[in-house]
């Protein structure tokens, strides 16, 4: 993901969501995933899917047991 990808992800997950605190963040030596924090505290890594020329993107989040108590 290059930097004006990601910034157009976040913009439209801080439209989706109506949250100004979401941050999509790219990361260090990958290419094909970002993170994902709302204020700082990360929610999950955004995915790319290159598949049948067709670019789409998986947003993946662990809901730890801990986190429901």
């Amino acid at each position: 993901m290059d930097v004006q990808e990601v910034r157009k992800i976040d913009a439209y997950l801080k439209r989706l969501f109506s949250n100004p605190r979401i941050r999509v963040v790219p990361r260090p030596k990958k290419d094909d995933s970002a993170e994902v924090y709302i204020g700082e505290e990360f929610i999950g890594v955004l995915f790319v899917d290159d598949e049948d020329n067709e670019r789409s993107y998986n947003f993946q989040m662990a809901i730890l047991s801990t986190d429901l108590e």
